[in-house]
């Protein structure tokens, strides 16, 4: 056992023998965090240790054995992506004062990239931040936006230089998603739930301090979100057999003999083995990162993630026969409890924004090609161009 690991094993027997993980979340978190062992890679004082990220693994492990809380399930969008981004880009005090509740999950954060026009190139969006000062006027469309409803905070990106090139005239900011001016409303979902939103921007106004990295320099800061949001969605390293592969074999083992055709049982291994390849391939990207900013692999365990989910999960429809055509209830239920949770049916129908959100699939398979492959990229003829030049903007 290494000098490392002998430390966060000691943080975690300190957490656990004075915290009940039984006990108040809000309690329990907060001492994770204070203990360094809520992102492990980040430097003390910011819930980290400054060790490997993979030691992160070994701290989870030892708190899902006894059954405490995870920030991760109560606030996936801030401990996956905001967090990390306000780490890696924030000043001193913007990671003094949101770091830790967003880890004890007092404050939800979302992410306020995708807007209706701009379809999967988030560079081309068209909301706009105007300079008044110490501060900025926001107005524009954002979609898709996942728990914005009960976010208190948001990670927007928006024009702040319409006439530089698209990649180079934008800027990010933490804005306050209860402020004058922000409007979020529901966007039903074909499971029933409501847990993407749509936000508008009416005027709304945000303090220069609230700024991630220079002003114009918000796609680098974004593509900081980017990175960590595909590891947050396909990089889980959960356990053998566990997730959507599970459900498939708690329903296989529910079948009658005489029902458990060859053909059948040649798919669920196949789509064991399949799955067994991605767990096995997100440890080894988890082990060989040395930094906390995760590169192409994040793409590759994204993409899988997404096209496995999809054919584990119609799989799995196919084994519960009749019956998948059942649905309990098409009630909105707008709670971060629709994050994927529910029936094999609910699952089966949230699958099919696995390969959307995220960055669509098609994106990922692009980032592969041209970052791991090394083939040729798409041709962009828009990509120097002043964004008011670019056509149909």
């Amino acid at each position: 056992m290494t000098i490392d690991e002998k430390l966060v094993d000691a943080n975690v027997q300190r957490l656990l023998a004075e915290h009940d993980p039984k006990g108040s979340k809000v309690e329990f978190l907060g001492a994770q965090f204070d203990l360094g062992l809520a992102w492990i890679h980040f430097e003390p004082g910011c819930g980290g240790l400054g060790l490997a990220p993979k030691l992160q693994n070994r701290v989870n492990a030892a708190l899902l054995e006894v059954g405490a809380p995870l920030c991760w399930p109560l606030n996936p969008i801030g401990y996956g992506m905001c967090g990390p981004t306000v780490y890696t880009h924030g000043s001193e005090e913007q990671k003094a004062r949101y770091l830790r509740p967003l880890f004890t999950a007092e404050e939800i954060w979302c992410q306020l990239f995708s807007e209706p026009s701009a379809g999967s190139d988030v560079a081309g969006l068209t909301s706009k931040a105007v300079r008044d000062g110490e501060e900025w006027v926001v107005n524009g469309q954002k979609v898709w936006t996942t728990l914005a409803h009960v976010s208190r905070w948001g990670c927007l990106v928006t024009r702040t230089d319409p006439d530089a090139p698209k990649h180079k005239g934008l800027s990010y900011f933490v804005v306050d998603m209860h402020q004058p001016g922000v409007d979020v409303r529901p966007l039903r979902q074909m499971t029933g739930d409501a847990e993407f939103n749509e936000v508008y921007f009416t005027d709304a106004r945000v303090s220069d301090s609230e700024r991630l990295g220079k002003a114009g320099d918000g796609w680098r800061v974004a593509l900081t979100t980017l990175m960590n949001e595909r590891v947050a969605i396909g990089g889980a390293q959960a356990p053998r057999g566990s997730g959507p592969i599970g459900e498939s074999l708690r329903l296989w083992s529910e079948l009658g003999s005489h029902q458990k055709s060859v053909a059948l049982q040649d798919r669920l291994m196949s789509l064991w083995s399949k799955a067994e390849v991605a767990r096995l391939t997100n440890i080894r990207a988890s082990q060989n990162r040395a930094t906390g900013v995760p590169g192409p692999e994040g793409s590759t365990g994204k993409l899988a993630f997404a096209e496995n989910n999809k054919e584990i999960h119609e799989f799995n429809m196919e084994l519960l026969g009749a019956s998948a055509m059942l649905y309990g209830s098409y009630d909105i239920e707008r709670s971060a409890k629709a994050m994927g949770a529910g029936s094999t049916q609910q699952q089966f129908l949230r699958s099919r924004a696995n390969s959307i959100e995220g960055g669509t699939s098609e994106v990922m398979r692009n980032i592969l090609g041209e970052r791991v492959l090394g083939l040729p990229g798409d041709v962009r003829t828009d990509k120097e161009l002043p964004f008011t030049e670019v056509p149909n903007n």
